[in-house]
């Protein structure tokens, strides 16, 4: 594999092309992703999965600090390396979500929830593989204590009102 030193004066070139859009009704759901015509081939075998990690541009967040305030730990400030934050240098975010529906003629695959807002530009999605995107020994923060362990304990978590009021 070739590499190259890069220095403060090399410019780099990069371009996204947003491959569809998220559609949501004020975060309420439905969610779903709309994938633009050109693109909707490649949804071939995606249904066939239960979840996926979905690439968004957290274009309606205005880059903020480096060092923010964790809304689901009061009191606790970190990187935005080191948290979930959309507002960072670069906003790409990901979210994995639990796929309900993928129609690959009509280019919709519909979410059981996403974190982004209505119109927020689609860069990519991938399946989750647990092979790949499972780490069994994950080591977690000391603020993250009490948190739940999964997507699938977070719903029942979050869906309790007096967890839900600590972390909003």
């Amino acid at each position: 594999m070739k590499t190259r030193e890069m220095n403060e004066m090399d410019e780099i070139r990069i371009e996204l092309k947003p491959i569809g859009r998220v559609e949501t009704a004020d975060g309420q759901g439905p969610f779903q992703l709309q994938i633009e015509e050109a693109y909707r081939p490649a949804l071939q075998g995606l249904g066939s999965c239960t979840h996926a990690i979905v690439i968004w541009w957290a274009d309606q967040v205005d880059e903020g600090d480096l060092v923010v305030e964790l809304p689901y730990a009061p009191g606790v400030k970190s990187g935005v390396f080191a948290n979930r934050s959309e507002a960072r240098p670069n906003p790409i975010a990901i979210t994995t979500c639990f796929l309900l529906n993928v129609d690959e003629d009509a280019g919709t695959v519909d979410l059981a929830w996403i974190d982004a807002f209505d119109g927020t530009p689609l860069l990519d999605i991938k399946p989750y593989l647990p092979m790949s995107d499972r780490a069994m020994d994950a080591q977690y923060p000391e603020w993250l204590d009490g948190f739940p362990e999964s997507m699938e304990d977070a719903a029942a978590f979050f869906s309790d009102p007096q967890n839900a009021a600590k972390f909003s």
